[in-house]
């Protein structure tokens, strides 16, 4: 099977974050979001990956190459203009079936950490079916573009009543994202909502009480970080530390470190410093002397000072963020 992780989004509504950074690309625990996803995919025996870039595309070409030290093939695609999560998967169609065969393949929003079961995802898969979404209920399902979902998994409404919210991943073939019309498309407003109404089957996967995280606003990036520091489970991480201090990190011997933490390797805690709880020091990073970092993600190769709480810092300062959850 092959799966393509959508990434060609703008990243307005985390402002000045998104602007430096494509959200896929976040460090959350010093390891970008998109290595959570590709990690998930390959731990399934998912390893042709493809990824449509616009903003920063070469950033992602940067960190990622060609998928070989991940245990993946990563295939790019470009979008000058950005088709949506429809047109996306229409424009890249010429790597999703390359032979032509239509054999389904597995979609993913690029800013997700989710501990899905995608086993138990591909063997619920009725071919009957022009697509499979993965939902998950939530007690504000509205606020999500709520999905109802009836007897036998079948999703009876979309954008309208329900008790679950799409997560951003579907099952589905070349020969439906096909019907979409061509440039910009949503694949639901313009590909399952009008095929649904027409009687056509589409069939949901309750993913259940598993981690999972989207990352389109500032509260809900620190928030991610956080919650993995405390240990939330993802039965797939991807292979690097998310927790603990990096032999190659320098600490000075006054300094108080409060787990749970993340010190990347490289990164510099100065004299009387307080890192944690809950506080992420990415790579090569510096915390100067008598700084105190609390609930708080500090970017790679950027230096920080004075008292930060509920906040990123990135090398273009300091963005306010209070952690919340994502409902359910």
């Amino acid at each position: 099977m092959r799966a393509m992780l959508l990434c060609a989004g703008l990243s307005t509504r985390l402002g000045p974050l998104g602007a430096a950074i494509p959200k896929p690309l976040l460090p959350v625990c010093d390891l970008p979001i998109l290595r959570y996803g590709i990690a998930l995919l390959t731990a399934h025996g998912i390893r042709d990956i493809v990824i449509n870039l616009h903003h920063r595309g070469e950033l992602f070409r940067e960190e990622l190459g060609d998928g070989s030290a991940l245990g993946a093939r990563i295939h790019y695609v470009e979008e000058p203009v950005i088709l949506g999560t429809g047109g996306g998967l229409k424009n890249a169609l010429r790597l999703l079936d390359p032979d032509g065969t239509d054999e389904p393949f597995l979609s993913m929003n690029g800013k997700l950490i989710f501990d899905l079961d995608v086993a138990a995802l591909l063997a619920a898969i009725d071919p009957a079916a022009v697509g499979t979404l993965v939902v998950r209920r939530v007690p504000d399902a509205r606020a999500w573009g709520a999905i109802q979902v009836g007897a036998g998994d079948r999703v009876t409404d979309m954008l309208g009543e329900g008790a679950h919210m799409f997560c951003g991943v579907h099952v589905l073939r070349p020969s439906t994202v096909r019907r979409l019309p061509d440039g910009e498309a949503c694949m639901i407003r313009q590909g399952y909502l009008p095929w649904l109404r027409a009687g056509e089957l589409i069939k949901a996967f309750d993913a259940g009480d598993v981690y999972f995280q989207e990352h389109s606003i500032p509260a809900r990036y620190l928030q991610s970080s956080l919650d993995l520091l405390a240990g939330a489970r993802l039965r797939h991480p991807p292979a690097a530390p998310l927790r603990g201090v990096d032999e190659s990190a320098h600490v000075h011997p006054t300094a108080r470190i409060q787990h749970p933490v993340r010190i990347g390797p490289g990164s510099h805690v100065g004299e009387g410093a307080s890192v944690g709880p809950g506080a992420v020091v990415g790579a090569h990073a510096i915390v100067e002397p008598g700084a105190v970092l609390e609930r708080a993600v500090v970017w790679p190769r950027t230096r920080v000072s004075g008292t930060v709480r509920d906040a990123i810092v990135t090398s273009q300062g300091l963005v306010p963020a209070s952690p919340v959850r994502v409902p359910g």
